[in-house]
């Protein structure tokens, strides 16, 4: 059943069935991604998207950055070697005074091409009482009904030797526009700069619970976490909509920025309590059609409602 089939799902009863997800609520933390790490550093373009895209962070002169690291449980309290995926939410901070987002986590493909998928996902995924884990039989039938994401939903997150260890993909297209009107799908991909490294669950669980957080106060001791940005630009009949497909290997790829993280933030708290959100663009880059991608500004918004009206 497609999405113009099915009705669009209100963001509460989305978020409702996060903090199941996830035995919540945990009040004043967010429906997902609760534990994390906020750090500052500057962003350097490489000038080579500047025939693309008009966007005053990928032209020529560097932009400062915050950036929040974190995993992508909605309970605080799951150490960090727990098997989920990571994210890496990047705010530029523009010339203008302006602001523009760039969120991505630590798998190519998001899970559900559609919100009522994605519901019935998180249904799905509610842990068992008796258990605490999620039912394999529910997942299972999950899947038997969405055959198209099994590839997606079967997806296996590293779980990084650190945080500038691992790969970050921005999952969804978005549409970068030139001073010409010319109009380029793109997907972005944060690349660390030292190499992907990935611990086993066993070597994992052996770490201590905030063990990200540890080795990426060390990791800065001896300079910047530095990260490149790579960009996919599609081809004729590359779907922008779905963001369950992988465009294919052989699309061209350009490095067009390079960031470097230099320091936690002084102010913690502040910057946890920020909401990050993938649809904050900036003139230059437009959204794509991806539903997914235009649903989950609700979704944040609610779950950012509902974390600050207990402060």
């Amino acid at each position: 059943m497609t999405s113009t089939q099915t009705p669009m799902p209100d963001a509460t009863k989305v978020v409702d069935s996060m903090e199941q997800m996830s035995a919540g609520p945990y009040e004043g933390q967010r429906r997902s991604s609760a534990r994390g790490l906020c750090c500052t550093g500057t962003f350097t373009p490489t000038g080579d998207a500047a025939p693309l895209t008009t966007a005053a962070h990928l032209q020529h002169q560097p932009v400062p950055v915050t950036v929040r690291f974190s995993n992508s449980d909605g309970n605080p309290h799951v150490p960090d070697g727990a098997p989920v995926t990571r994210g890496m939410a990047v705010r530029f901070h523009l010339p203008d005074g302006a602001e523009t987002d760039l969120l991505g986590i630590t798998v190519p493909l998001f899970v559900a091409s559609t919100p009522p998928e994605f519901l019935a996902l998180t249904q799905a995924l509610r842990p068992n009482p008796g258990t605490g884990h999620p039912d394999p039989a529910e997942v299972r039938a999950f899947v038997a009904e969405h055959p198209h994401l099994a590839s997606a939903v079967a997806q296996q997150p590293p779980i990084p030797v650190g945080y500038g260890r691992a790969a970050y993909w921005a999952i969804h297209a978005f549409v970068w526009v030139n001073d010409a009107g010319r109009r380029q799908p793109v997907r972005y991909r944060w690349e660390p700069a030292a190499g992907r490294a990935s611990l086993s669950a066993q070597d994992a669980a052996s770490r201590a619970p905030d063990y990200l957080t540890q080795e990426f106060h060390q990791r800065l001791q001896d300079g910047p976490v530095a990260f490149a940005l790579q960009v996919q630009l599609s081809e004729v009949g590359d779907p922008t909509h779905d963001p369950t497909v992988a465009w294919p290997d052989t699309r061209k790829e350009l490095t067009v920025g390079h960031l470097e993280l230099t320091a936690p933030v002084v102010d913690q708290s502040h910057w946890s309590e920020q909401r990050f959100d993938p649809t904050r663009i900036t003139s230059g880059i437009e959204l794509s059609d991806d539903p997914v991608l235009a649903f989950r500004a609700h979704a944040y918004a609610e779950s950012f409602r509902r974390r600050s009206r207990h402060g």
